[in-house]
């Protein structure tokens, strides 16, 4: 019998891919500046923020192609895993949650410097517990939309709401291959009355006022390799098909500020055990990241 090593049981750093800053001084190179902070309030988002230099990218692709066969003898630690989760086998986008837990590379990006930097000043410099991770692949020609949605409306299981998502990617991000898009300020909407509409890429018009669709207008967010976009639980958001002749992979981040705690009194994350509701988010499986 295999044994398998479940990396959540480490938290921190356990490879040489990021090298954590000994000093105040060390950490400055990573501070987003005043204008870069005052944008994401604003506008619920902040991109071309530099994450991963081409050394990390190539580390962490080869890691993702381990990750994505099915087979991987560390299968069974994926929270979810999802080879096409397109309802269109024509049009493929593969997505799982809980690769933190298998590779080094992947489990050491939540430690990254530049990100906790990042995450800790735009949750308004609260200390960062990591709630989970995702990994997102839309092949060359095939790949599948991601709709139109607020990614707090999966997340009413945890409350207060402050949360913030990371996407990075691992490829170009550009319209032609599917990029991320997001609608400025539908932040300041709420949380939208919608129901998970996975594939209908325009399903959430039909419940936007008059008012929200006359402010729909979405900004797409072409990315270099390597660099991410910051964006606030309630921003609407989504990406469209791949038409080009590359990939687009990337993987994303979720974190709230400590002192998040449990809505349900139900599973929160397959197979992690159960917090109850009113617990705070804690433990093995929610570590605190920064500072």
């Amino acid at each position: 019998m295999v044994m398998i090593k479940d990396l959540a049981d480490h938290h921190g750093l356990i490879s040489d891919i990021f090298k954590w800053p000994k000093s105040r001084d060390a950490w400055e190179q990573y501070r987003l500046s005043d204008e870069q902070v005052a944008h994401f309030h604003e506008y619920g988002y902040l991109s071309g923020i530099k994450l991963l230099d081409e050394k990390q990218v190539d580390m962490l692709r080869k890691e993702l192609e381990e990750v994505m066969d099915p087979d991987h003898p560390a299968h069974e630690l994926f929270y979810e895993f999802h080879s096409n989760e397109s309802e269109n086998p024509d049009a493929v986008l593969f997505h799982s949650l809980g690769h933190w837990r298998i590779t080094p590379g992947f489990h050491d990006v939540l430690w990254n410097p530049a990100f906790v930097m990042a995450a800790y000043q735009l949750l308004e410099n609260r200390p960062v517990r990591f709630w989970h991770d995702q990994l997102f692949c839309k092949p060359a020609k095939h790949g599948g939309v991601v709709a139109w949605h607020q990614d707090y409306s999966y997340w009413t299981r945890t409350i207060a709401m402050q949360h913030l998502t990371c996407w990075t990617g691992l490829d170009d991000a550009t319209i032609e291959n599917g990029c991320l898009h997001y609608i400025p300020k539908s932040h300041k909407w709420g949380l939208l009355d919608a129901p998970a509409l996975a594939g209908d890429m325009n399903g959430l018009m039909a419940y936007l006022t008059e008012e929200q669709k006359a402010e729909f207008k979405p900004v797409a967010i072409e990315l270099k390799k390597g660099y991410a976009a910051f964006h606030h639980p309630l921003l609407v958001h989504g990406s469209y098909e791949n038409k080009s002749e590359i990939s687009r992979r990337a993987f994303v981040l979720n974190v709230f500020a400590d002192g998040t705690v449990s809505n349900t009194d139900q599973e929160l994350l397959a197979g992690v055990p159960i917090i109850h509701k009113g617990k705070k988010m804690e433990g093995k499986f929610f570590p605190l990241l920064f500072p």
